[in-house]
């Protein structure tokens, strides 16, 4: 008898599960077409425009070992959108209940955050100030009141409270480019979906969404540092279970969703 409840049990759970799965699915379809077209696998390495000074492109990157995954890298031009940041411990969202909320173009996950939900580093939300700024690692995505964006690395210049008027901002560790270079860091050795925000030479603001679990930080330090993009520099964002992305397209939703509900994300409007 034990064995036979243990079974029903378990069916029960699966069954639970992949309900749970559909659900979630229905909010939003795969990537592979981010255009709203219907194809199932559109050809790599071509730039997708979904709106004025936003574009998609889905590549296949490949570490120096067996590693790889087709990553996902959104693209915008900032004279067309401005970011946010949100930020909401105490009650954390799916990113389609931030898209919701916010009536966002594009939201991504964004800095570390504790087991309580806190922010690990600063957070700057409309203006609002949460959370202690790293001292001398990671990095800083923030944007002042004229909607100017800075990605720096805390180490060359700090988080100054007293000089700085930040509207919005976030914080995460490690930086991967520096002035167009790859940095070098102490990271284990473990691989995991990632997330990373970048700004290119002509200042555009790249988010690129490695949702495979395929490479360690080294490695996507190497990927990152030596892709076509022309970063000039990069930022690993919280990744795992945290790693997701959302578009609101006129046609439908796209991304990949986090596993877990999200206290901070940076939305793009």
């Amino acid at each position: 008898m034990p064995v036979k409840q243990a079974a029903r049990t378990l069916t029960h759970v699966l069954v639970a599960f992949f309900l749970a799965s559909l659900l979630l699915a229905c909010d939003m379809v795969n990537l592979t077409a981010p255009t709203g077209t219907t194809e199932s696998n559109p050809a790599l390495n071509q730039w997708s425009q979904i709106s004025p000074g936003f574009e998609i492109r889905r590549e296949q990157w490949k570490s120096a070992g067996p590693d790889a995954d087709t990553v996902t890298i959104s693209r915008f031009d900032l004279h067309n959108f401005q970011i946010s940041v949100g930020y909401q411990p105490d009650h954390p969202l799916s990113l389609a209940e931030w898209q919701k909320q916010t009536g966002a173009v594009a939201l991504f996950n964004g800095g570390y955050f504790d087991a309580h939900n806190r922010a690990t580093g600063l957070v700057v939300s409309d203006g609002q100030s949460y959370g202690t700024s790293y001292s001398d690692f990671g990095g800083l995505l923030a944007a002042d009141a004229q909607g100017n964006v800075v990605l720096r690395a805390l180490s060359q210049d700090p988080y100054d409270p007293t000089t700085e008027q930040l509207q919005q901002a976030t914080e995460a560790s490690p930086m991967l480019v520096i002035d167009g270079k790859r940095t070098q860091f102490d990271a284990n050795a473990s691989s995991s979906r990632r997330t990373v925000v970048a700004l290119d030479t002509q200042g555009r603001l790249l988010f690129i969404i490695s949702a495979g679990g395929s490479f360690t930080l080294d490695e996507l330090a190497d990927v990152v540092s030596s892709s076509d993009l022309q970063l000039q520099t990069a930022l690993n964002l919280d990744g795992g279970a945290s790693t997701g992305m959302y578009i609101k397209t006129n046609n439908q939703n796209i991304g990949v969703d986090s596993v877990s509900n999200l206290p901070i994300v940076i939305a793009i409007k």
